[in-house]
Formats: structure tokens, sequence, C-alpha cells
């Protein structure tokens, strides 16, 4: 790991643009604009810190509503001209109360112009979308849907056939090739998100407890488990 100063490479106003990134889940929540200083303040006091363009002025994420995002790190682009925020956050992002300023996607209207699609539940990133599509299918019928088919049988039916695709994983690394070790593992993630949404589980706690053991010895984690 190398280390070097850091150059940034301000615009004709201070200005460069940042965008801030959910740490765990990858999804993109809102892109602003900062200035030295407002880079500064996050960088020791951990809040996503912007400046405001409209105002003039440096803002904190957060600082009436309460929904902060805590930064976890600061990742630089190679011409240090803008700037990723990993942040944790603390409620929804954008100011109409969706969860990510980003949600709506640009779509061809009549004669091909352009125009905007919103989406009740902004899902920007494959897990959150699939987790959307299986909570839906809840609604639907058993003939239908195969995970309706799934929650319909219960605790029961969703362990048997994770039981099940576990194994066929399990078979596949030993003496397949990689093309049908990544079909068994989708089969095991769909029908672990199935029995995670059957609990009623987000998936991002998942994420959650997979980060609280970063750093710490598989075997420490094990031995904690077995002492509580």
């Amino acid at each position: 790991m190398s280390t070097t100063p850091f150059e940034a490479r301000y615009d004709e106003r201070g200005l460069l643009p940042v965008v801030a990134q959910d740490a765990l889940t990858g999804e993109v929540r809102m892109v602003a604009f900062a200035t030295a200083e407002a880079v500064a303040m996050t960088m020791e006091t951990g809040r996503a810190t912007f400046f405001s363009r409209s105002r003039g002025a440096l803002w904190t994420k957060g600082e009436t509503s309460g929904n902060v995002l805590d930064v976890r790190s600061v990742l630089v682009d190679c011409d240090e001209d803008s700037l990723v925020y990993l942040v944790v956050p603390n409620g929804p992002t954008c100011h109409t109360g969706a969860p990510t300023c980003f949600f709506r996607t640009l779509a061809r209207g009549e004669g091909g112009a352009l125009t905007t699609v919103s989406h009740e539940v902004p899902a920007p990133t494959l897990l959150a979308r699939l987790e959307t599509v299986l909570e839906a299918r809840k609604a639907a019928t058993g003939e239908k849907s195969y995970a309706k088919s799934l929650y319909d049988g219960g605790p029961e039916k969703i362990g048997a056939k994770l039981r099940e695709e576990a194994d066929e994983l399990a078979r596949a690394i030993a003496s397949e090739d990689e093309v049908r070790v990544a079909n068994e593992a989708a089969d095991v993630l769909f029908h672990l998100m199935v029995a995670l949404r059957s609990r009623a589980v987000p998936f991002a706690d998942v994420l959650r407890e997979l980060d609280r053991r970063t750093g710490t010895s598989g075997h420490d984690e094990k031995r904690a488990r077995n002492t509580r």
C-alpha cells in the first residue's frame, strides 16, 4: 500500500462532485458538491458534509432532518477531481422521503422524447430489485409464482429447498465446472432471499452482520457464538 499527498483538482468555483454510496449495499444515495473545507469537515467529524451552491454555504447532510450519512471512508478517483463517500445512511436520504435521490429511470416516450419514470420502491442494485420482486410475489398465487408456492409451503418447504440447493452447490464445487458452480450458487442465493422475505428479514441486515464480523477471525467468531 502506497501513500501520496491528496492534491484535489477543484473547479474554478473551488468545488468537486461527491457521490454518496451506501457502504453495505452499493446503492448510490445522492450526489452533491464539496469544497476543501467540506471535505476536511467530513474527515474530521465522520459525517457527510457538502457545499450548497444555492445557499453558498457548507451543510452537513441531515443537520435538520436527522437523516445523517455516517462516512466510513472516502474514495478518490484517479484524476483527484471527484470523490465517493462510502456511507451508512440513517434514514432516507432524499428530501422527498425516498431512500435514495435516484428513484426515477430515464426512458423514451412518445416520439422518442426523453421522459422519467418514477418508482415507488427504488431498487438500484440487483439484490434490492430481487428483494422487491420477491416481496411482491407474496400477493401472487402459487400456480403463477414459484416464490409464492414456497411461501405457502412455510418454513418446512423453504428449509427443505435450501438444504437441497446447498447440497447441489456442494456437489458442483466438488466435481463440476465453473458454470455449474455459478448456476447452483445462484439457486442457493435465490432460495436464501425467499427464506429471508418469509421472515421479513431485510438482506441489508445480513450485510450488516457480515460487516460487523469484518476484521474478526472466523474461529473467534464461532467461539463467541457458541458461548452465547
